[in-house]
């Protein structure tokens, strides 16, 4: 059974950072440099998304991160997030503490939906295994929905993110908002229960980071990308990082 967490973690997602570098094809931004800023100022670990176009991130980002935090951070953590096909996987497991398996297709701009257990358990079993006797750390992301956890848990995950892309989105109505962070609770609920790390991640925020942390005091890790850059942009990324640890604690 999982308890709450001494520190819920706040892992930083550079695509955002990239996707600004790959605009013009020169080295700035650079994201090494930023995923440095923000270790520095307390970030538990860096996140990205490598996708097979290499629109934002880039294959050749992800040694250099893992020399950046090997050489530098050696107590942070590195999640390579995608989708499983074979070479996803080998190049995420040849770096990653952490992989986040999602359900993308190529062409999605972004994660905006989890795993239908149903479906895709026989695909997701081999895959797990595989990552599993690497010692790497598997996580599922999952609807804000219950059903389908047990099965991730039979799976063999270490723990799932939840998608909480319903939950931000209704930054502009109380009433939604309250009825999506009860769906998130639920879920973090039913995790806990089965002994399963709680991850959540998509449009957090400053603001509502307070509410979920409030409901769901176990939950492990955050992992924040276009939020966290929108505020680096007005506020700097150091600063941005200690206002979403200060969020974390409340």
């Amino acid at each position: 059974m999982i308890g709450a967490v001494d520190d819920n973690k706040l892992s930083v997602n550079l695509n955002a950072i990239a996707v600004l570098r790959n605009r013009r094809n020169l080295p700035w931004p650079n994201v090494v440099g930023m995923g440095r800023i923000a270790l520095d100022a307390g970030a538990d670990g860096i996140t990205v998304h490598p996708r097979p176009d290499q629109r934002h991130i880039r294959f050749t980002d992800l040694p250099d991160i893992r020399r950046l935090i090997d050489d530098e951070f050696p107590n942070q953590e590195f999640n390579i997030e995608g989708y499983p096909d074979d070479a996803f996987l080998d190049l995420a497991e040849t770096y990653a503490n952490q992989i986040t398996l999602v359900p993308d297709s190529p062409d999605q701009s972004t994660s905006d939906h989890g795993w239908n257990f149903v479906k895709d358990s026989a695909f997701l079993k081999p895959v797990i295994k595989r990552l599993k006797d690497r010692s790497i750390r598997v996580i599922l992301f999952v609807n804000p929905v219950v059903d389908g956890l047990d099965q991730a848990k039979a799976l063999g995950a270490d723990g799932i993110e939840i998608y909480t892309g319903p939950y931000g989105d209704a930054y502009d109505s109380d009433k939604k908002q309250l009825l999506a962070l009860e769906a998130v609770t639920l879920v973090a609920e039913k995790a806990k229960q089965l002994g399963l790390l709680v991850n959540a991640g998509h449009d957090l925020t400053v603001p509502n980071l307070a509410p979920l942390v409030k409901n769901v005091p176990w939950l492990y890790e955050v992992s924040i990308g276009h939020g966290l850059i929108a505020d680096a942009l007005e506020h700097g990324m150091r600063e941005t990082v200690l206002r979403f640890k200060r969020a974390l604690a409340i």
